[in-house]
């Protein structure tokens, strides 16, 4: 599977974040689906396809480190770009420290995503 034809899901429980950034990924080239919350991801039939998650770190239900932490329960090594309102710096070098590939704050520049994109797509 090349990188152009890598399955990207989007995980965010915010309707413009998942409106928008799905259409910027397929710009690039990228299959993307995207989820309203992380028990929707779960329950879908795209968790063994996806190889690259892009996740919000704080949704209702389920946070975005919760989810990691289930994937790796049931064995399923997903590389995870996180993307965050949060302005707490600590908390992106927590994220990266805990196996992320990165901790992009919301509103990011595409180039940093797509760097993120790449590299995480490289390590799956």
């Amino acid at each position: 599977m090349t990188v152009r034809q890598s399955l990207v899901s989007v995980v965010d429980d915010d309707e413009s974040v998942r409106e928008s950034l799905p259409d910027l990924l397929r710009e690039f080239g990228f299959v993307v689906q995207a989820f309203s919350s992380a028990e929707q991801f779960l329950a879908s039939e795209f968790v063994l396809e996806t190889r690259c998650l892009i996740l919000d770190i704080a949704m209702p239900g389920m946070s975005g480190p919760e989810l990691c932490r289930e994937l790796e329960a049931r064995h399923q090594a997903i590389p995870v770009i996180f993307i965050t309102a949060q302005t707490d710096q600590a908390l992106r070098s927590r994220m990266i420290d805990q196996g992320a590939i990165d901790c992009l704050r919301k509103p990011f520049d595409e180039s940093e995503l797509i760097v993120a994109l790449k590299i995480a797509l490289r390590s799956h």
